[in-house]
């Protein structure tokens, strides 16, 4: 029987790096060699100390900023190609939302930028809202709106154009303890709902062992790749999840990843 092709991962990187302010006294190798294939439908989280680069890598990704140096690949098209078709959606720690626009009107927004009918606008808006539990609250404006519910209009926005790729750079870093725990059940739905490919860039490693297929485990500055964490904690994960055995050997593992890649 013939070899199957694999499937084209929705992100490749291969030997990416990134220098800020190359050959000069203010030099920083903010990323250095970095490896990543992430296939379709996917939940991955990128973890590791301030500075590392996770956000670095995450606008990499989005085409925000360009690589010094490596091949980085986006279902199959550069970065730039990637960004013109629409293929991602990026979620910010802040929800950046206008505050004189309506909730409905925030999440038309870019599709307005990219040049959708009134009608498909709102009925694209009205989809997403429900997708994220607030289609009651279209009319309202951001500042009616806790941060909890800012931050699932921001979600609602970056999927309103239906992307296979969601960028998620500390979504809920703002959050208190208990709606963090909230959004990160309300994301693992939407996810499951809409099998969109997520990178997910967070601090808490029981964040990121929660919600992820795999966390990948970066080191000091340069930033590079030290582990990938395979997380076997079957799906759908529930509030229980917390407490079981297993959640809390994969907490402890990336845990002393963190640790030995900080003293390397």
């Amino acid at each position: 029987m013939a070899d199957r092709a694999m499937p084209q991962p929705v992100i490749a990187a291969h030997e990416v790096s990134k220098i800020y302010n190359p050959d000069s006294e203010e030099q920083v190798i903010a990323l250095q060699d970095i490896h990543l294939d992430v296939q379709a439908g996917e939940f991955v989280s990128l973890i590791g100390p301030s500075g590392c680069g996770k956000s670095t890598l995450l606008r990499l990704i989005a085409d925000l900023i360009q690589p010094t140096q490596g091949d980085l690949k986006i279902n199959g098209k550069t970065p730039r190609d990637a960004r013109v078709d629409q293929d991602y959606g990026m979620v910010f720690q802040s929800a950046t939302l206008l505050d004189w626009r309506t909730v409905q009107k925030n999440i038309e927004l870019p599709l307005e930028i990219m040049g959708f009918s009134s009608q498909e606008r709102r009925t694209r808006a009205q989809a997403a809202l429900q997708l994220v539990e607030l289609e009651k609250f279209g009319k309202h404006y951001p500042w009616q709106l806790s941060g909890g519910m800012q931050q699932r209009v921001s979600i609602a926005r970056a999927l309103a154009f239906k992307p296979s790729l969601l960028l998620m750079d500390e979504p809920f870093g703002a959050l208190d303890e208990f709606t963090r725990e909230r959004m990160n059940m309300e994301l693992l739905r939407i996810w499951d709902e809409t099998d969109t490919t997520i990178v997910f860039v967070t601090h808490s490693i029981p964040e990121a062992v929660f919600l992820s297929n795999r966390v990948v485990v970066m080191s000091p500055r340069p930033g590079r790749i030290t582990t990938i964490v395979d997380i076997d904690l079957p799906y759908p994960r529930v509030f229980e999840t917390r407490e079981q055995p297993r959640y809390y050997e994969k907490v402890t593992e990336v845990r002393e990843l963190l640790r030995d890649a900080h003293e390397v």
